[in-house]
């Protein structure tokens, strides 16, 4: 008896009540059989880029030989060429073709005693500790006294008559599985047939055999036992072209993570980079910490909220937009180091560099400033692109990234001096009054006119209400893509630095400094201001600004902000001298895994 067909015996039938049953069981299983080959036909006829469209067009060659040797039939099988479908119908048609065969395949697995959705699987090494463990074994040698148990998913299989090779990918890496019909079916009967016929790219199995290299070099599993441990419904993408839609690419990353080299590796260079950072703090002293996700009004920035409501206190809510008012409440409470990693929201642009979701680290030391807290930081990414890369110098879209020697410490004034050759320091030792603001405009924007600057930052800079905002918006246009290696830019002007100490030498500016790499800010610090009356008068000037700027062409702020009475009561409770420092998670990961878009390292990004 043959397990696909009714083979010839060339003569009749026994007869009797068992050989009866036999007869109908071949019978059954040969119908089942031939409905298959009849799907598969169907299958070929349409165009569908799935590595399932190679494997399918392979069964009915095989499945028709198979048919015709078994009803005696001399006639060779030709190979049905597919037909080009017709559009997206055709293609959709086929998947769903290809996802009832499979469903059938699940079903003959279980008729053949085994589970195709199992429960668990021992292995005794993973894909790449075997790779490691035997790397010196000659081509063409076998280690015949050595038993392994793999597991994982076949990415491409190719089956040769009697000899089958098949890419098995687990967590680790790779290795190649070698499947010998004559070795296969000592230790398990059918299970050759059962590879050849059942098992697809894209099936999770189970493997256990001996070990050889190929005369071509390929560490292989010598296949003596085979289990399906999950049979893949839908196929993967086409091998040779993957999922090449970004947006596919984002939106079903799980399929990413299957088909596209180095997705996998990407997120887990994150995890390392957050649990480096996390290890360096607690072993410095600091503690973790949760802070609130709904707050009553958004505060620690200025950025547009998310709202939500809640039924049952009938109110709405704001999503926060940073960690940082609460983890000075805790610095106040007595918690002289505390850190918060956590995911941030705000309701603003979709960019290759910002996600209205993203993840920040937040910390504050008491009895510290902001010189303290460039040390810190330059320590914490020092330690994650060593864990991360090995190395302290990175290549980031072809260009070397030092973080190797001491970053360059420079005040914004100084370098759009350097940049545009404007002296912002007499802004700022004058009177503050509307002529002078007017100066500082003229000086700024004939400059944004000499370097090109587009039209949306001169209108920011007419519509700026500060000299101090004056001289940032000339900082952001032509001072911030010039900044590729590590600068902490120094000393920010008041007027957009609320919750930042006035600086002690300079009148008009505050201690704080950004940092920058790449050309984009990757970290923000203050020495905290800890002034509960100072703090109240910026607070409430900022409202009263952002109220005044509401409905001007430059800007998107129509949303509402308010004061924090809440944090203002704490702070008048008394909060020690503080160092504080926030650093976007998400723009470090990008550097270390040489990833231009942020959505590359984001495991979920938002979608339309």
């Amino acid at each position: 008896m043959h397990r696909f067909g009714i083979q010839s015996t060339g003569g009749s039938l026994k007869t009797g009540t068992t050989t009866m049953l036999l007869f109908q069981s071949r019978l059954t299983q040969s119908l089942s059989f031939y409905m298959r080959q009849r799907c598969c036909r169907q299958i070929s006829s349409f165009t569908v880029k799935s590595q399932d469209v190679e494997n399918a067009s392979v069964e009915v060659d095989q499945n028709k030989t198979t048919k015709n040797n078994s009803n005696g039939g001399s006639k060779k099988a030709k190979k049905k060429q597919p037909q080009q479908g017709k559009g997206d119908q055709s293609s959709s048609s086929s998947i769903e073709e290809i996802r009832e065969l499979r469903i059938s395949k699940a079903q003959d697995i279980r008729e053949l005693g085994q589970n195709p959705y199992a429960y668990t699987y021992s292995r005794t090494h993973s894909a790449q500790e075997l790779q490691d463990l035997y790397s010196e074994l000659p081509n063409g040698e076998q280690k015949d006294d050595v038993t392994v148990s793999v597991a994982g998913r076949i990415m491409m299989r190719r089956v040769m008559g009697k000899l089958a090779f098949a890419k098995l990918v687990d967590g680790s890496g790779s290795i190649q599985m070698y499947v010998d019909k004559k070795i296969l079916e000592s230790s398990q009967e059918g299970g050759f047939q059962m590879f050849k016929q059942l098992v697809d790219a894209g099936d999770i199995v189970g493997v256990t055999g001996g070990l050889r290299r190929t005369d071509k070099g390929e560490l292989s599993v010598v296949v003596k036992s085979l289990q399906v441990l999950t049979k893949a419904i839908l196929p993967l993408p086409d091998k040779y072209h993957g999922l090449t839609d970004v947006e596919s690419r984002y939106r079903k990353r799980y399929l990413d993570m299957i088909v596209t080299p180095g997705v996998a590796q990407t997120l887990k260079a994150r995890s390392l980079a957050v649990s480096t950072i996390r290890r360096t703090l607690e072993d410095m002293g600091y503690l973790e910490v949760e802070t609130p996700v709904l707050e009553n009004s958004a505060g620690g920035a200025d950025a547009r909220p998310f709202v939500t409501y809640h039924n049952t206190l009938e109110r709405d809510f704001t999503l926060r937009i940073a960690t940082e008012l609460h983890l000075k409440r805790l610095v106040v409470g007595g918690l002289e180091k505390v850190f918060e990693i956590g995911r941030i929201f705000r309701n603003e642009g979709i960019s290759s560099r910002h996600n209205p979701e993203f993840t920040s680290i937040e910390l504050y030391e008491a009895y510290s400033d902001y010189n303290d807290m460039m040390d810190l930081t330059e320590l914490l990414i020092r330690a994650a692109t060593h864990a991360v890369t090995g190395s302290l110098r990175v290549m980031y879209q072809d260009v070397e990234l030092d973080f190797e020697s001491p970053f360059v410490r420079a005040t914004m004034h100084d370098l759009v001096q350097q940049e545009t050759g404007i002296d912002f320091t007499k802004y700022f030792t004058e009177p503050k009054d509307d002529a002078v603001l007017e100066e500082a405009k003229k000086e700024v924007l004939a400059a944004f006119s000499d370097k090109g600057a587009d039209a949306a930052a001169a209108a920011k800079v007419r519509d700026a209400p500060s000299v101090g905002h004056v001289l940032n918006e000339a900082f952001e246009e032509l001072v911030e893509p010039t900044l590729i290696q590590p600068t902490f830019v120094l000393d920010h002007p008041v007027e957009i630095s609320p919750l930042a100490k006035p600086h002690r030498d300079t009148a008009g500016l505050v201690e704080r400094f950004e940092l920058f790499v790449a050309g984009r800010e990757l970290a923000n610090s203050f020495s905290e201001l800890t002034d509960p009356v100072d703090q109240r008068a910026r607070l409430e000037a900022q409202v009263a600004n952002h109220r005044d700027m509401k409905g001007k062409p430059s800007t998107d702020e129509e949303y509402d902000i308010a004061v924090d009475e809440d944090f203002l009561a704490a702070l008048e409770q008394g909060m020690p001298p503080t160092g504080g420092m926030g650093m976007g998670i998400d723009r470090l990961v990008m550097l270390l895994t040489d990833s231009p878009s942020i959505r590359d390292v984001i495991a979920f990004p938002l979608m339309k």
